[in-house]
C-alpha cells in the first residue's frame, strides 16, 4: 500500500525513537519524556486555533479555541504515551485540529503520569476534569472524550468510570489507536511487528508495568477496556493504522461494543503507523480522516 511522502515522516520520527531507545538501554523516565515531546512536530499548526493554559478539576489543561467554535461543546482530550510520556503541550495540535473540524472547543489534560502516579490517577484526573465541565454548566451531552494511544484507553475507561459513579455520559467518544489491552493478547502484536516503527511488545511490557505499579491486574476493567460490557456506552468512532501492532485492539473494541449494541464506526486506513492523526495538517490520509470523523460527528 503506496502511502504520501508526508505520512512517512512519522514512520521516520519513529524509527529514530526506536533507534535511540536500541542503542540507549538505559534511558530514564526523563529521558524518554524528552524524546517523546518530539510527537508535537508531525502536525502543522492548525489555523486560527488559539490555545490557552489552565486548570479543569485541578487538573492542568491546555484550552483549543477555533475561531467560531461553538464554546457549549468540548473535547476532553487525554494525550498518549503509554500513560507516562507524552504531554498536553506535545498534542496540543492534533487535539486542536480535531477540535477545528467538529467545530468545537477541547480542554486538553496533563494529567498526571506513571511511574510517580500508577493507575488509577489518571482516570482519577480525567474524572475530576470532566466533574469541572459539568459544574461549569457544560451539558454531557455536549461533551466528547477523546485520546490517542494511551490516552484512548483514558477516553474510554474514564466513561466507563462516570457510568460506575452514575454521572451522565458524554455525547460520543473518539479513540486513536488506543491501547487497550494490557495482557497484550492482540494478534497483530506479531503479524505486524514488522510495520511498526515504534510499538512492540518490549516497550509495550514496559509501559504497561509503569501503569499497574506492579498492583494492579492487567485484566483489571478500568485498566484494560476490553474487560467491559458496553451497553449504553456513547457512539464511539475508532481509528488506527493498518500497519500498527495495536491494530487488533481497535477491531477487538468495535467488534465487542457493537454486539452489545452500541453505535461504533470503526476506520482502519491501510499503511498508516499508531497514532497517524498526528500527522494532521501534513498529511493527506490524517486529513482525510478528521473529515470522516467530523461527517461522523455531525450525523450523530
Amino acid at each position: 500500500m503506496a502511502i504520501s511522502k508526508e505520512a512517512d515522516t512519522l514512520r521516520a520520527l519513529y524509527q529514530s525513537w526506536t533507534d535511540q531507545m536500541v542503542a540507549n538501554p538505559g534511558l530514564t523516565i526523563a529521558n524518554l519524556r524528552s524524546m517523546f515531546d518530539e510527537w508535537g512536530q508531525p502536525a502543522l499548526e492548525p489555523e486560527n486555533v488559539t490555545y490557552k493554559s489552565d486548570h479543569v478539576g485541578g487538573v492542568e489543561a491546555i484550552w483549543a479555541l477555533p475561531v467560531g467554535a461553538d464554546a457549549k461543546r468540548v473535547i476532553v482530550y487525554t494525550h498518549g504515551g503509554g500513560f507516562a510520556v507524552g504531554s498536553a503541550d506535545s498534542h496540543r495540535k492534533m487535539a486542536g485540529h480535531l477540535a477545528k473540524v467538529l467545530g468545537v472547543t477541547a480542554c486538553i489534560l496533563h494529567y498526571r503520569r506513571a511511574p510517580e502516579h500508577p493507575f488509577p490517577a489518571q482516570i482519577e484526573d480525567a474524572v475530576a476534569a470532566y466533574k469541572a465541565l459539568l459544574a461549569q454548566g457544560f451539558e454531557a451531552r455536549n461533551i466528547l472524550t477523546a485520546g490517542d494511544s494511551a490516552g484512548g484507553n483514558l477516553a474510554i475507561a474514564s466513561v466507563l468510570k462516570f457510568r460506575d459513579l452514575g454521572l451522565p455520559l458524554p455525547g460520543a467518544v473518539i479513540a486513536y489507536s488506543p491501547w487497550l489491552d494490557m495482557a497484550l493478547r492482540g494478534k497483530t502484536l506479531e503479524t505486524n511487528a514488522a510495520t511498526d516503527a515504534l510499538v512492540g511488545k518490549p516497550i509495550l511490557e514496559a509501559m504497561a508495568g509503569m501503569f499497574l505499579g506492579g498492583a494492579t491486574d492487567p485484566l483489571n476493567p478500568l485498566a484494560n477496556p476490553l474487560e467491559n460490557d458496553f451497553t449504553g456506552f456513547p457512539p464511539l468512532y475508532i481509528t488506527c493504522g493498518g500497519a500498527e501492532t495495536l491494530q487488533s485492539d481497535s477491531e477487538s473494541l468495535a467488534a465487542k461494543a457493537k454486539s452489545q449494541g452500541v453505535n461504533v464506526a470503526l476506520s482502519v486506513v491501510p499503511g498508516m503507523q499508531h497514532v497517524f492523526p498526528a500527522l494532521s495538517g501534513r498529511a493527506p490520509e490524517a486529513d482525510q480522516e478528521l473529515a470522516r470523523i467530523a461527517a461522523w460527528y455531525r450525523a450523530l
